[in-house]
């Protein structure tokens, strides 16, 4: 197998050596992790968008699952495979990347979406565990410059999210693609599980062993770099997020990668973000992520959810459950109150079309943010994330099935602040008359607290409240009509 490298790719290897950052984590500590930009922007919106959505079947993780006959919960797909396709030795997942056209992709108008939806930054999963790079690539052929929409995907996202004045993410997946055969018929790494006969057989064929990652370890891992550094030089992303596993990299590469793209940064005159999922990059020179969980409680540092659209899979499955708009903007406002950031993963169709019910759900987020945006963005955390009867479960992703359950209500409270503002945020619409604030308590405040004025931000009007020992009491007003969120501007003295 050959793999190129530049000479533009050769020669700003070349010029970083002397730069600022060296690959050392205590050279890459001097990194910002958190710049006030990334703290400011709290929603931004990614997808799951690649061959796999051809199938739409199950789960992302098709191309994995559809070549195992038994083991785990997603042993079905094999079965659908070989009912609606064959077996996978003779319609193998490369077959599926020429139905991969995304005819009706339309970047300018993704982008606007997304601005409407209220994101910040945007971008693709440029690389899914399938091996399939949505860029275009010297360092691989499957590629969709190359192969199936022959078009450069990300290249045309990031012009079209830049120009919306937006931040780009581009995020990866592909630390746990390499695939070695550690005995005759069994195999560890992506496709590591119970195998279908004949597998090997895929294998012979050059280009469909670099999709499914089969090479030596030292060239995956050149690769696995390479590909970032060819992202990084060609399009310079806002954010770079990793997937999990990527303890999978030996550690000198993945300090290679974090000096190259600093580096490039400091080239660039940008502030940039590191996003990691799991114990892998040190946190202070990466942001650290929860996969479909939050914290439920108010976080020393700032924190990323990777969430999803949809009840089920990440990609565009048909019949793809969709959260009501309510809950998905109750979980941006939980997160923000615990000084957390949302990357919102939406799931579009292989044809490059957007559901409508997706879409809905960003257009009424969007709209609520049109309003009430001051309470979220560049906002800080108070003293307390919150108040009310509701409580996240401990854990992070273990826990994902007990998070998806979670359902606010007005009784639920969530703070941020700015400037001499605090803003209470109520999870619905206020059911009784007054709002009782426990949280403003003397008992609880860390510092005397003067009110100067409460208002509504759907009126603007000024309200009646009473301030004591036992908390902030507030009137409600009548004519209150938003049911997703109320929020109430409490202004202080300085």
């Amino acid at each position: 197998m050959v793999f190129l490298m530049s000479c533009s790719n050769l020669t700003q290897k070349k010029q970083l050596e002397d730069n600022k950052y060296k690959t050392t984590w205590e050279s890459l500590s001097q990194h910002l992790e958190e710049p006030e930009w990334f703290q400011d922007a709290k929603l931004g919106i990614y997808f799951h968008w690649g061959v796999y959505s051809v199938p739409a079947y199950r789960t992302e993780w098709y191309p994995r699952h559809m070549h195992m006959k038994n083991g785990w919960d997603h042993s079905d797909i094999y079965n659908h495979h070989v009912e609606t396709y064959g077996e996978p030795t003779e319609f193998p997942y490369p077959n599926f990347v020429p139905l991969f056209k995304a005819e009706k992709f339309n970047a300018i108008e993704w982008a606007q979406l997304f601005k409407k939806a209220g994101a910040k930054f945007a971008g693709p999963v440029a690389e899914h565990h399938d091996g399939f790079a949505l860029w275009d690539s010297q360092f691989t052929p499957w590629n969709a410059m190359d192969k199936g929409p022959k078009r450069d995907l990300t290249g045309e996202l990031e012009k079209a999210i830049k120009a919306e004045q937006m931040k780009f993410i581009t995020t990866f997946h592909h630390a746990r693609n390499n695939l070695y055969e550690i005995e005759p018929g069994k195999w560890e790494g992506h496709f590591n599980g119970i195998i279908n006969d004949g597998f090997e057989s895929l294998l012979e064929h050059s280009e469909n062993a670099i999709m499914y990652g089969y090479m030596p370890r030292e060239e995956f891992l050149e690769m696995w770099e390479n590909k970032l550094e060819e992202v990084i030089d060609n399009y310079q992303p806002d954010i770079i997020w990793f997937d999990s596993w990527l303890d999978e990299i030996p550690e000198e590469y993945r300090q290679e990668f974090c000096a190259y793209y600093l580096n490039a940064a400091e080239s660039w005159d940008k502030e940039v973000v590191i996003v990691r999922k799991q114990n892998d990059l040190p946190l202070d020179c990466s942001v650290d992520d929860l996969e479909k969980s939050r914290k439920n409680k108010l976080g020393e540092k700032v924190w990323m959810t990777d969430e999803t659209i949809s009840k089920g899979s990440w990609c565009y499955t048909e019949d793809l459950p969709i959260k009501e708009a309510k809950d998905v903007l109750h979980v941006l406002i939980d997160i923000v109150s615990k000084n957390g950031v949302l990357l919102l993963n939406i799931s579009p169709m292989a044809d490059g079309s957007i559901p409508d019910n997706q879409k809905d759900v960003l257009l009424s987020m969007g709209d609520w943010l049109s309003k009430y945006g001051e309470a979220i963005y560049e906002t800080r955390p108070w003293y307390t994330f919150g108040e009310g009867p509701t409580v996240e479960p401990e854990g992070h992703f273990q826990n994902h099935e007990e998070f998806l359950k979670i359902k606010y209500s007005a009784k639920d409270i969530r703070y941020t602040t700015k400037g001499n503002a605090i803003y209470a945020i109520v999870l619905g619409h206020p059911e009784e008359k007054s709002l009782q604030l426990k949280s403003f308590a003397v008992e609880h405040l860390p510092s005397v607290v003067k009110i100067k004025k409460i208002s509504s931000l759907e009126t603007g009007e000024s309200l009646k409240w009473d301030f004591n020992e036992e908390g902030l009491k507030i009137n409600i007003p009548n004519q209150l009509k938003n049911t997703m969120a109320q929020v109430f501007k409490i202004e202080i003295e300085e």
